[in-house]
């Protein structure tokens, strides 16, 4: 039997906050990320940060908001929404430009799946743009299913979906049982 060394990430020093959309932390992640699609998509995709209201990001409308911070500092960062009573869709992945190649995308989604089982959500479905290989390539390396045909050229499908399902051991509920949704 042949092992196939896993990668070694650093151990990441880190502080995870659920935060609201207001809290002037987010700033640079709002930023970074309109500077990202315009530069990708021209100055119409700035629009897409604005497409959700900030409130669906918060707890009683089913979703979550969450920065990494080093040393005080905003590193990455990331969201879900409610998609539908059982599925989250994650949003707004992010990894400052300064701090790329550290995994900390990685730990964003680990978390934000963390978070979306707890919550008793089965399922989680993302799209990320035709111009993104890094985010197909991070979705794929992460377990994510591509629900379109990785062969055809990304510019004529659009968004890319992808989705994962929880294991039920991830959808355990703040009270320790097994989530039913």
């Amino acid at each position: 039997m042949t092992s196939v060394a896993q990668p070694s990430w650093p151990a990441l020093d880190v502080t995870v906050l659920h935060v609201p959309v207001s809290d002037p932390r987010v700033r640079p992640l709002l930023r970074e990320l309109g500077h990202e699609y315009s530069t990708r998509y021209g100055k119409d995709a700035h629009a897409e940060i604005s497409r959700y209201p900030d409130e669906v990001f918060t707890e009683p409308y089913g979703g979550l908001l969450l920065l990494l911070l080093e040393r005080g500092e905003p590193v990455a960062g990331g969201a879900f929404r409610r998609y539908d009573a059982t599925t989250a869709e994650l949003k707004r992945i992010w990894t400052h430009s300064a701090h790329r190649r550290r995994g900390l995308a990685r730990r964003v989604i680990d978390e934000l799946e963390r978070e979306a089982g707890t919550r008793g959500y089965r399922r989680i479905y993302l799209t990320t743009g035709p111009r993104q290989p890094e985010a197909r390539g991070l979705y794929l390396a992460t377990g994510y299913t591509p629900l379109f045909d990785t062969e055809a050229d990304p510019e004529a499908i659009g968004p890319l979906p992808f989705e994962k399902h929880l294991p039920a051991e991830a959808r355990t509920a703040r009270t320790g049982k097994a989530a039913d949704l």
